[in-house]
């Protein structure tokens, strides 16, 4: 016998919804769309800003979430790194379990915040760039943006603040966020796993369904699913532009190396 159908309010919008309905709410208004591109504006700014970049950094390794800082290089290398090897193909994986478009999802994303879609590895992000990040999307491990929100000193604060209106229904990017999130319940666990990971941050991830089952991800998640795993995997790569290059073209599956 099938099993029953969820409840309407128990699905999120973005697999009941129609497309134009989803659009419409990922846009927002006149005011919500001026923030967006002030933020995207904000990101091309921290490109250009050495200074900003290195002070953020800086901030990352006092806090000890970064042993060493990568170079520049490393900083490009390995970001390409972990959009091929980790973020791009596990939720790709995840959007064709849910029955998702992976492709209009994007396009949601980036109506709803052009900025998290500029800056993967999210240096230049503002701090409610990379909550909302977070909230927009369910992720494979948000280990790595809570440990990214040590850039600013009530970055954690303000998640759990903003998570807390989301689950009210009074966040201001409510109707926004809610035509794009995957599960309904991801908030209220999201928001119980920040609460006990600032507690005892050595607590087991909170792993995305399709990581969690999976031991295609294992090594993966462990080095990038974290910032400190991630920048001990970019210290390891080349520190020349040349190398670098080579690394892209010959380099065509993830080997963790000394990352771990």
């Amino acid at each position: 016998m099938l099993a029953a159908p969820p409840p309407a309010e128990a699905t999120p919008a973005r697999l009941r919804e129609k497309p134009l309905a989803l659009i419409r709410r990922s846009l927002g208004g006149r005011a919500a769309i001026r923030g967006k591109l002030a933020r995207l504006g904000s990101i091309a700014g921290g490109y250009l800003d050495g200074k900003t970049l290195d002070e953020r950094l800086a901030q990352l390794r006092d806090s000890g979430f970064i042993d060493e800082i990568p170079t520049r290089v490393q900083l490009v290398i390995g970001s390409i790194d972990m959009l091929r090897f980790w973020i791009s193909p596990a939720a790709a994986d995840y959007y064709r379990e849910q029955s998702i478009n992976y492709g209009f999802h994007q396009v949601l994303r980036f109506l709803d915040e052009p900025a998290s879609m500029a800056d993967p590895v999210g240096f230049f992000s503002t701090r409610d760039g990379i909550i909302g990040h977070l909230m927009q999307v369910v992720h494979a491990n948000p280990v790595y943006d809570l440990q990214l929100l040590g850039m600013f000193v009530d970055g954690l604060d303000q998640l759990e603040a903003q998570l807390g209106q989301m689950l009210a229904g009074t966040h201001p990017r409510a109707a926004a966020i809610g035509a794009i999130v995957e599960e309904a319940d991801y908030h209220a666990r999201l928001l119980e796993f920040v609460r006990a990971w600032r507690k005892d941050p050595t607590i087991p991830p909170l792993l995305r369904g399709n990581v969690e089952k999976s031991d295609r991800y294992s090594a993966i998640e462990k080095t990038f699913g974290s910032l400190t795993g991630a920048m001990r995997y970019f210290r390891t790569l080349p520190t020349s532009w040349s190398e670098a290059a080579r690394h892209l073209v010959t380099v065509r599956a993830f080997a963790p190396a000394a990352s771990s």
